[in-house]
Order: C-alpha cells, then sequence, then structure tokens
C-alpha cells in the first residue's frame, strides 16, 4: 500500500514549494514474538520469547513485553541495559526519535537490539498498515509521535491475544509522560512510569539505584533558596549569539580550582579566544566539556588567572562563608596586565555529560539514601545520588550519571550505574582510567574479527603480480624490548655507481582493512593504539598487529616500501614508493643495534646495513637541526615489573641510544617525502600533520626562568629558540639545559591530523618542515593508513573510494584522530601515575633531589630526576596557621618564611606516599634542605592524580 505525505518548503531563493513524499506501507511486517505463528520470521532474527521469564513484577505478575516511549529509551537507557531487562519492544518512531536527539544512546540501543540475550526487537511500525497513523492538522510532532506509540501499543496488545498459548501475553507501555499514561490508559492499555515498574521488581531492589532522576521536582535541596541564576532558552541563546551579545564555546573547568574555568570561544575572532569565569554563581552549573553561551562582564570585573589551588572539600549546602572566603582569594591584588577577558555562563547549547568514575562520599546521616558522589576527575563536580546500598559501595570504584542540576541545589543529581570494583586494585584501576580518558577498550566484536584473513595465511601468486619481491634485501627491524607490533624496517646498500640506496619498510596494514568494513569502522574510531605500562590496548585485533602486519624476522611480509637513492652526503637524489613483500633478516633491540654498530669484530651484512644507515642519520639529524628543528626534552621513565606480583620494584627514566636517534630520521624522512607525493597527487585532499607555532605568550614562563639565571632564551623563531637553547648552559649545573628544554616542551602547542583542502597553515614548527604527514606506524595509528591509501592511489597501486576524495569527512576523521591521540596520551600518562604510586606504595620513605619547575602562590611544582616524577609541593594547610607567604609573579619567585625559592632550584625531598584518601592518594613530599625557619610550615604535599592531564601550557610535542 502506498500513502503520500505532502509539506510546503521554502527554497533559499524565497519561493515556496510544494513537496510530495511516498510512503509505503506493508502488511508483511512480524511482530517479533516467537510464539506468533502468522508472522513470517526471518531465520536468525531477534526474537521476543515465547514464554517472556525475566525479573518477576508485582504490578504484573503475569508474562509481558515492555515497550518504552522516547523519553524513557533516552534517560533510562542504564536501567533498559541491565541483565534484567529483557523481552522489550522498540518502536522505529522512538528510534528515529532518539537517534535526532542523542547519537550516544541510539548507539547503547542499537547494540542491545543487536544482543541476542536481551530478546529486544525493533518493530518498523511507521511502515505497517495497521500501525501507521498522519499527523492530523494542529496537532504538534510530539503528540502524534505519542499516539503513533499507543497506536503500536495497543497493535500489539490485540495481536498477542490472537497467538495460541497457554497465558496471553501483556504489553506494558512504560512512559514518564503524565498526559501520556492518562490518555494510555483511557484506551485500555497497561502503562506504569518507568519508577513504578522498576520499584515492583521485588527481587531486583538494586536497580532502583539506577533510575534517572528525570525531573527536578521532589529532588531538589530542601531548603528553597536560589543559588544559580536561570539558564537563557536555546532560542534566546542562538539570537545573543548572532548578534554580538553572548559568546559560544567549549568550558574547560580548571582541574586545580574549582571555582575557576576558562571557556574557549568558537568562530574566527582573534580577539578574546579564551574568556575566564571565576565563582560559583558566574560558573552557572556547567559542566566540563559542556556547550555553553557567555556573556562577558564590564572591564572593571575582569580578573586575572588564579594562581591558587582550591579543592572542593565537599562542604555543607549553606556553607555560604567558606565559598565566599575562596572566592575572596581568588580576587587578591593583580598588575592590570595581568587581567584577561572575564565572563558569566548565561545557558547550556549542549551537555556533554558522559558516565564519571569515582567514589562515594557516604552522608554522616544513618540509615541515609542521599550521599555525595567524587568523580575521580577534579575538573568534574561531586554529584548527589540516592543509593540503598550505600555500606556495599564503600571503598569502590563506581560509575554514576548526571540526570539534572537544579537552580537550588550545590551539586548535580545523579544515579548510580555500575561497580567497577575495590579502589587501589590494579585491573579496577586501569579500568578507571580507560573509561575517565574514553579509551575504547572492549574485545574486538565478531563482526569486525569476521574480516580477518582465514589462517594458515600465505602469499598467493596473484598477491606477488601487484608486488615488489624485496626478500633478497638484508632488511631488520630495531625496536624497543618486548615489541611485537613491529611497523617498520630498514636497509641500506652501497649501488654499483657508488651511491647509497636506503629502503623505510612499512607494514602493509592497508591490504588487510579495507574501506568500510566493520574492521575499518572500528579502527577509525579507536583511532590509535594506547600503550599503559603493562597493557596494549590494540587499536586492530591481534592476527594483525603482532602476527601477519608485524615485521617480524625470517617471514614473508607485505610491506609499502619507500626507497631513496642519496649520496654518501645523504643527498637524495631519487625517490620511489612500491608495495613490496620483504623478509626481515633480524628484530633487533635498540641496545642489540648499538652493540652492533659499536662492536670491532661485527662486519655482517646486518651490521654493515645498521651502520650506513647510522652514518647518513648523524648527517640527516644535523642538517634538521641547522635549518631550525627543536631538540625538546620530557622525562619518560620505565618500570621494572615483578615477574609474580607484576608490582613495579624499579623506576628508572629512559635512556635513549644512538639507535634511537637514527630510527627516529628515517621514519621523519620517509613521512616527509610520502607528504609530499600525496600533496602533489592531492592537493584537496591530502591527510596533514601540522605543528603550529607557539604564541608569543606561551614562552613567557621559559624567558623569565631563563633569566632569573642570567641566559637569555630569543623566541622570535625556532632556529633562534633551538640556537639559543643550545647555548644555554652553566659549567656548574649541568642539568640546567635539560630542565630548559622540559620547560620548553611545555611551551608548545599540540601538533594535529588535517585535510590539505581545509588549511593554509602546513608547516610543522618543532621538526622546521614545511610539509609533514605520518606513514610509519599503520599497525598503531589509523591516520597512517588513510596515508597509505593516499599514496598507493597516488602510485596506480589501488584504487580510490568516495570517502578519501571528501575533505569535509577527512576533516571530521581528523577530529576524531586528534581527540584519540590526545586522549591516550593522557592516559599513558595517568597509567604511569598509578605505577609510580605502586612502587612507592612499600618503599617507604625515599630522600630525593628534586628541581623546581614552576613557582605558584601557595606551591611549587619539583621535578626529580630519578624518577621523572613532577608534583606539587603545598605550603599551606587545611586548618593549621599559615605561613608568610609573599608571590612575586615577574621573577617568577616564592618566599616562604625567609626562605625564596626560585625556578630551577635544586631542592632536596623526602617521598612517601600517602593513601588515607584511596581516590586520590598522594606523594607526600617534605622538604628537607633548604630549611624552612617557623614551625607553621605543613608538611609539603604533592599529588600524583591517576587521571593527570597537562594544564594548558604544559602540552608536550608529539611528532
Amino acid at each position: 500500500m502506498l500513502t503520500s505525505r505532502t509539506f510546503l518548503k521554502r527554497t533559499r531563493a524565497g519561493a515556496v514549494m510544494k513537496v510530495v513524499r511516498e510512503h509505503y506501507l506493508r502488511e508483511d511486517i512480524a511482530c517479533g514474538a516467537a510464539a506468533c505463528e502468522q508472522c513470517g520470521q526471518q531465520p536468525g532474527e531477534p526474537r521476543l520469547e515465547a514464554q517472556p521469564g525475566g525479573a518477576a513484577s508485582s504490578l504484573c505478575p503475569a508474562p509481558h513485553y515492555l515497550l518504552p516511549d522516547t523519553n524513557v529509551l533516552l534517560h533510562q537507557i542504564d536501567i533498559l541495559e541491565d541483565p534484567v531487562i529483557t523481552n522489550v519492544i522498540v518502536l522505529q518512531t522512538v528510534l528515529q526519535e532518539v537517534r535526532k536527539r542523542s547519537a550516544p544512546v541510539y548507539k547503547r540501543i542499537r547494540d542491545v537490539i543487536a544482543s541476542p540475550e536481551k530478546h529486544f526487537y525493533s518493530f518498523t511500525n511507521e511502515h505497517h498498515r495497521e500501525t501507521y497513523i498522519e499527523q492530523e492538522q494542529g496537532e504538534t510532532a510530539n503528540d502524534r509521535n505519542d499516539k503513533a506509540i499507543r497506536v503500536a501499543a495497543k497493535w500489539y496488545d490485540e495481536h498477542l491475544k490472537k497467538i495460541n498459548n497457554e497465558e496471553t501475553i501483556q504489553v506494558i507501555l512504560l512512559t514518564n509522560d503524565r498526559n501520556n499514561k492518562e490518555k494510555a490508559v483511557e484506551e485500555g492499555l497497561t502503562a506504569y512510569t518507568c519508577e513504578e515498574y522498576i520499584k515492583s521488581l521485588i527481587a531486583n531492589p538494586d536497580l532502583v539505584d539506577r533510575l534517572a532522576c528525570v525531573s527536578d521536582e521532589g529532588k531538589e535541596i530542601e531548603s528553597g533558596r536560589i543559588i544559580f541564576s536561570e539558564h537563557l532558552p536555546l532560542s534566546k541563546l542562538q539570537q545573543g549569539i548572532k548578534s554580538g551579545i553572548y559568546f559560544q564555546g567549549t568550558f574547560r573547568a580548571n582541574r586545580d580550582n574549582y571555582l575557576e574555568a576558562t571557556v574557549w570561544i568558537h568562530g574566527d575572532t582573534e580577539e578574546n579566544k579564551e574568556i575566564i569565569i571565576q565563582g560559583l554563581k558566574n560558573l552557572n552549573r556547567a559542566v566540563h566539556e559542556d556547550l555553553v553561551a557567555v556573556e562577558l562582564l564590564a572591564k572593571d570585573q575582569w580578573v586575572a588567572p588564579s594562581s591558587v589551588v582550591l579543592q572542593d572539600e565537599g562542604q555543607n549546602e549553606d556553607d555560604d562563608e567558606n565559598e565566599e572566603e575562596k572566592e575572596n582569594t581568588l580576587k587578591s591584588s593583580v598588575s592590570k596586565n595581568m587581567l584577561r577577558p572575564s565572563g558569566r555562563v548565561v545557558g547550556i547549547i549542549k551537555r556533554n555529560w558522559r558516565p564519571f568514575c569515582g567514589m562515594l562520599s557516604k552522608s554522616q546521616i544513618k540509615e541515609a539514601r542521599r550521599h555525595l558522589f567524587t568523580p575521580a576527575d577534579r575538573r568534574i563536580p561531586r554529584i548527589r545520588i540516592e543509593t540503598r546500598q550505600s555500606s556495599a559501595l564503600e571503598g569502590q570504584r563506581i560509575i554514576v550519571a548526571i540526570d539534572g542540576w537544579p537552580r537550588n541545589s550545590r551539586y548535580p543529581n545523579g544515579h548510580f550505574v555500575k561497580n567497577l570494583g575495590t579502589a587501589g586494585d590494579k585491573e579496577t584501576e586501569t579500568e578507571v582510567l580507560l573509561l575517565e580518558h574514553d579509551v575504547p577498550h572492549q574485545a574486538f566484536s565478531q563482526a569486525v574479527l569476521s574480516f580477518l584473513p582465514k589462517m594458515p595465511w600465505s602469499i598467493t601468486e596473484e598477491d606477488m603480480k601487484f608486488r615488489e619481491d624485496l626478500r633478497y634485501l638484508c632488511v631488520c627491524s630495531v625496536d624497543p624490548p618486548g615489541c611485537t607490533d613491529i611497523d617498520d624496517a630498514l636497509h641500506c646498500r652501497e649501488l654499483e655507481n657508488g651511491n647509497l640506496e636506503v629502503g623505510v619498510h612499512i607494514a602493509d596494514v592497508s591490504h588487510f582493512i579495507r574501506p568500510g568494513n566493520a574492521l575499518d569502522q572500528e579502527s577509525a574510531k579507536r583511532g590509535t593504539t594506547v600503550y599503559l605500562c603493562e597493557k596494549r590496548i590494540d587499536m586492530v585485533p591481534e592476527l594483525l598487529s603482532s602476527n601477519l602486519c608485524s615485521l617480524r624476522s625470517n617471514v614473508d611480509r607485505f610491506a609499502f616500501s619507500c626507497i631513496w637513492e642519496m649520496n654518501h652526503n645523504a643527498e637524495i637524489l631519487k625517490t620511489r614508493f612500491t608495495k613490496s613483500v620483504i623478509n626481515s633478516k633480524a628484530s633487533l633491540t635498540y641496545a642489540e643495534a648499538q652493540m652492533r654498530i659499536d662492536s670491532s669484530s661485527m662486519k655482517d651484512d646486518i651490521t654493515t646495513s645498521l651502520r650506513g644507515l647510522n652514518k647518513l642519520a648523524k648527517i640527516l639529524k644535523k642538517r634538521r637541526i641547522d635549518n631550525g628543528a627543536l631538540t625538546l626534552s620530557s622525562p619518560e621513565v620505565r618500570f621494572h615489573i615483578d615477574s609474580e606480583t607484576h608490582d613495579p620494584i624499579d623506576l628508572q627514566t629512559k635512556e635513549l641510544k644512538e639507535t634511537n636517534s637514527m630510527v627516529e630520521e628515517f621514519m621523519l624522512l620517509a613521512n616527509i617525502s610520502v607528504a609530499k607525493k600525496i600533496h602533489e597527487e592531492f592537493s584537496e585532499y591530502a591527510l596533514l600533520r601540522k605543528h603550529p607555532a607557539p604564541p608569543p605568550s606561551n614562552y613567557d614562563i621559559l624567558v623569565k626562568a631563563a633569566k632569573s639565571k642570567n641566559l637569555e632564551i630569543k623566541t622570535d623563531s625556532a632556529k633562534a629558540l633551538a640556537d639559543t637553547l643550545d647555548k644555554a648552559e652553566s659549567p656548574d649545573f649541568p642539568y640546567l639545559n635539560t630542565l630548559l628544554r622540559i620547560l620548553a616542551t611545555r611551551c608548545m602547542m599540540q601538533a594535529v591530523y588535517f585535510c590539505s583542502g581545509m588549511d593554509n597553515d602546513f608547516h610543522h614548527y618543532g621538526l622546521a618542515s614545511p610539509i609533514y604527514t605520518h606513514f610509519t606506524s599503520p599497525i598503531r595509528r589509523y591516520a597512517d593508513i588513510i596515508v597509505h591509501r593516499l599514496l598507493a592511489v597516488a602510485i596506480q597501486a589501488d584504487s580510490t573510494y568516495p570517502e578519501l576524495t571528501d575533505k569535509h569527512k577527512l576533516a571530521d576523521l581528523c577530529k576524531n584522530l586528534n581527540y584519540r591521540h590526545k586522549m591516550a596520551q593522557y592516559a599513558q600518562r595517568a597509567s604511569v601515575a598509578f605505577h609510580t604510586q605502586l612502587f612507592f606504595k612499600n618503599k617507604g620513605v625515599v630522600n630525593e633531589e628534586a628541581y623546581i619547575l614552576f613557582v605558584r602562590k601557595n606551591a611549587i611544582v619539583v621535578l626529580i630526576p630519578k624518577y621523572g616524577l613532577e608534583g606539587t609541593v603545598f605550603f599551606e594547610e587545611k586548618d593549621k596557621p599559615k605561613p608568610n607567604i609573599n608571590y612575586n609573579d615577574e621573577v617568577p619567585s616564592l618566599t616562604v618564611e625567609k626562605t625564596t625559592f626560585y625556578t630551577f632550584d635544586k631542592v632536596k625531598v623526602n617521598i612517601m606516599l600517602d593513601a588515607s584518601n584511596i581516590q586520590h592518594q598522594k606523594i607526600r613530599m617534605a622538604l628537607v634542605e633548604p630549611k624552612i625557619l617557623g614551625s607553621d610550615v605543613p608538611n609539603q604535599t604533592t599529588e600524583l592524580s591517576t587521571n593527570s592531564e597537562p594544564e594548558k601550557k604544559k602540552k608536550k610535542l608529539k611528532k
């Protein structure tokens, strides 16, 4: 049956056009009930059980199916995902509305529908002749959809009565809409609110904790006072943004100060790129990463970024004096040039709430059901939840979701989602850091694994037709010890004409991962492999990462080769790219390769090749540095793990060998060569990587720190910075140059992927290269797979596909890749922080030398070179007399009593682990030298959070 929908549409020119859409209605759409014989079921189709079991309900003891409306599905997805809830009919009307309103919830419900043990059935009611309804004149789309849901529920009710079953299966409509529920009951349907139904599941009382608080009524704090101003409606916000009264941007909470945030303004306006928000009322219930509208305050109300560290102690709702005192601390006198554009949040454009990991702060009131939840991420406010299992959840890591934030509540309301396990347990803490950094880490699905090659796998004659056979070359790989995902291998040999041939051979991952299939989509979503201290979260399944794509020694492997002809001065004479087959002759560690190069007795082909590569690499590196490339520093640590307990037993900073630099030089050269080639062929569609030059203000801290040691650092160009860093040395203080390079790294911007057709600035500041990309690690970076595909099309080794030449889709992909890389970096740092805590757990007190990296208003940030350990040492403690502290921003320096601390000063500290707060364990440091006179100075503490993320100006240069 065919019906049509007619509506009017205005064209861009202003004319009104009549649009008629055909809408097909069918009679053969199955109801999904396994017991129904009159509906033709497709084999393997998810079905509603013939005898629905599930949880026993005191409201409806008879067998029943659930049919939720749109709002129940949107707000109660945590309930619907629970194993207790089965046999649910999901209407097409509901799915379409959810898809429009929340992409994450839509994906979650699709995953539930695909799970056979849940018995969820998606019913296409909008195309069923008996359940489709037209929208009546004057009827809102919402009212029409509510009616469509009731019509489908009524149809199911009558349809199921015809099934020859021992007991008729009922259909229960779940709706939190009072009006919709009343109409359903009038029409003879069984309808309950989600809360009524869940509370009726007497055998599953814990499920009540997972109910989302959909209305703020009755959940608000008892005192009726208003704390926050009302959020403006979206229509007013959009008008205000259009007229320039308000600014739209992303809200970024301050990890170290819960009363301060910045809003990064979207758009092209160079002025006011960043607006500071200070004070509880101005923050106005915005949560980290929300999209907000901000009103700029008058200039006489502008403030300076605070150097004070303030943590929310979880004070009482009425503790206004404490709050005001803290806000006054922020407004201490500052010079006018420190003031920044400041504003207040007037409305929320889009909430970016996610499930948050953390711990329950149990209420002191006996038998209380209402408690505060403290998120692991300090940028997220505490959340009030109701739970009956507070005693069982004490000391556990749990997940909580925010439901809403009323105007008269100091904290948002939320609900319990899941218990992850005991706090401090290694598996639990690893799960927390993966969840908190949004690292996809679930096992690869069967749909993904189905696109892997069937084993045993071998290279066929057909494969060889399109590849160059390079198995005769003396190729070898050089990697860290224990590396199984070997992306790259190298060779160097002398040609008959006296020149040298150098090859970089990269795993041909794009041969195994074809565009658009489930394996490709999953790899694109993950974006990167994440390396934790004891765990690797692969971007691609292990069969590829550690076997078929890994360029292991003495096995034939597919590669994508970049081969240069060079003279002995490392000048490129010819470059060619080819798909190839190689057979690596050795898989070496950096130390093994270094030993071969240094050995006077070894003269075999592999060693000769390595020596040739090393000689050329030194020339390439010198040339790069002469052109202005930066050599920066960042303390990286390596843990030695006990083979039985898996606890760290030793912690050392990583030692870099000459061979590390050798491999790096040829990877950089290959990346630059490939970048030039793909940009020549695809000027609009090349996936490139750039590193923007930092704004001059980023260098202030470096320049001031160097000046305090009578050194000059020039920052007008990368070359000037590199040259002055080379000269910035002190014979009495050899570690000073390393400290300056560490500080220079913190001044850098983040390197990012971008699409060449969407940007004009290609320059890579850190490498001093006009163009750059990533080609050399396709096993662990999805960007490299796209670059491989572009290069394959450029040399006619593979065919193109539409998404490859769609610059808008490529720009969206780059956005996800940049996000995933940033999160992977933070997850890796958090893993190092957690393992550092484990290391110090059984060490007792350790006495070590440290250097001051930064001075703050009430603290110093120190670095302990031996452990690569960094932390903040505070000079004020709650409920203790405050010492006399004087902060000088110009130098910068901090005077505590009569002792003055400058950047790069050497200090001695005692280090021990303070586990009194399980969630935020602290590395506690007490100054040993210099001694501070006066007994008012507390034991100084530094915190190593397992969610550590650098501040804005601590961004690490990633090539």
